[in-house]
């Protein structure tokens, strides 16, 4: 009997979205499961923000719907956001407030919260309880965004750009670290970045956006069980690569390329060779790579998408 698939945290259908002539989503439909992180990946303005905003309820679908814990959160707000976690990439935050009188304020709009919690993830971002938030540095301001999201525990935890102004050893020590004990206590994490390294290091699932559009949605298992880069040689020069169903991408000249495929490892390598090039090397691409192409295209990437 084949395992049951749990019910997903947040379905999205067929949301469209636009702002005047600007298309911000275009038939995005994407389904968020319990207690795994999963990553909005894009450029800026790519249209992470507004789905995210669709999902808090701030904007109302006029095409498609979503619903979160199975209800819509434009029509039972109360019942949504008492559940969920949010960090926006403008950093919201009360800036003639004391850490401490931010922290008081919040809790007020949350019976379960954990103060205990909350104080231990104060210490461990090293923000003073006394400090006024508009002294704060920006990272020090990213960093009391994601406290005041997660000292409540929420079942859902939004994270839109939460690394922005964060420097390396920030979003190591401190992101990566919160991000996977939130998904490992059974909550979800949707987590928004431009930062593609970053995302591969801390999502379960991904689901790459450009230009409003889903160009792939799948786990990062998946991704990297189909996803290959090879580089590839032949005997003669060619002046384009042969046209290949596999083929995502390409880059190269000559009698040595670099080919990014999508499909079952030994397939896609035999139809590599078939055309008679010898593969030279064999890796698993980056998640930048895989992004760069899907979204800048290929011959054949709407065969395979």
């Amino acid at each position: 009997m084949a395992e049951q698939q749990p019910e997903p945290l947040v379905t999205v259908r067929n949301l469209s979205c636009r702002f005047g002539k600007k298309v911000a989503l275009d038939n995005v439909s994407l389904d968020m499961t319990k207690g795994r992180v999963f990553g909005l990946m894009g450029e800026n303005g790519a249209g992470k923000t507004t789905l995210i905003k669709h999902i808090l309820g701030a904007l109302t679908p006029k095409v498609g719907e979503v619903r979160v814990f199975g209800v819509d959160p434009t029509r039972n707000p109360p019942a949504v956001l008492s559940q969920i976690g949010y960090l926006s990439e403008d950093r919201d935050l009360p800036k003639w407030m004391r850490v401490k009188e931010a922290l008081r304020y919040t809790q007020a709009f949350y019976p379960d919260w954990d103060e205990s919690y909350a104080e231990r993830l104060r210490e461990q971002f090293r923000l003073p309880a006394d400090a006024r938030i508009r002294t704060l540095s920006r990272g020090e301001k990213a960093k009391a965004g994601l406290l005041l999201a997660l000292a409540h525990r929420p079942q859902l935890l939004l994270l839109d750009e939460p690394s922005s102004g964060l420097d390396a050893v920030a979003r190591r020590d401190i992101l990566a670290v919160v991000v996977r004990s939130v998904a490992e206590e059974g909550r979800t994490v949707v987590f928004s970045s431009h930062l593609l390294d970053e995302v591969e290091r801390i999502v379960d699932d991904v689901a790459m956006i450009h230009h409003g559009k889903v160009a792939l949605h799948m786990s990062m298992d998946e991704l990297k069980a189909t996803h290959h880069r090879r580089v590839v040689a032949f005997a003669e020069p060619v002046a384009a690569f042969p046209e290949l169903p596999c083929v995502l991408h390409v880059e190269g000249e000559g009698c040595e390329w670099a080919v990014i495929t999508h499909g079952e490892a030994g397939a896609t390598r035999a139809a590599l060779e078939q055309t008679g090039a010898r593969i030279l090397d064999e890796t698993a691409p980056s998640l930048d790579s895989v992004f760069v192409a899907r979204v800048v295209g290929s011959q054949t990437m709407q065969a395979v998408a």
